[in-house]
């Protein structure tokens, strides 16, 4: 959807061309840092950085099953060790269900729930 949008939306260009560099370059990590800020402080969160998106884009490829060695490579890790124990593991449903109990437990004093009880 972006791509259709971006005046940079030629295959070769940039995701995300910097309008200031005529589209030669991709936006700054300064100017991607502001955005950010400005969107979090919008959503009422104290500080959320583009870096978190890497984890988030290492559980997604965990999620979709691709090998431990494709995500060192797309991640741009030198290292095996860095995609496996610093950018953790993924969260499993059972994980998510557990984690869902405890924070109705929490706020209102009951961990039941009727959504996919089954795996918890």
């Amino acid at each position: 959807m972006w791509k259709q949008t971006t005046q940079f939306s030629a295959e070769e260009d940039w995701i995300f061309a910097s309008p200031a560099q005529i589209g030669r370059l991709p936006w700054s990590y300064p100017h991607i840092l502001r955005l950010f800020g400005a969107a979090s402080s919008d959503a009422g969160i104290a500080h959320v950085s583009p870096h978190a998106m890497r984890h988030t884009y290492r559980s997604w490829l965990d999620a979709v099953g691709a090998p431990l060695a494709v995500q060192q490579k797309l991640m741009r890790h030198a290292s095996i060790t860095t995609t496996m124990n610093i950018y953790g593991e993924v969260v499993t449903d059972e994980m998510a269900v557990a984690t869902g109990k405890i924070a109705r437990l929490a706020t209102n004093g009951t961990g039941n729930s009727t959504e996919r009880d089954s795996t918890c």
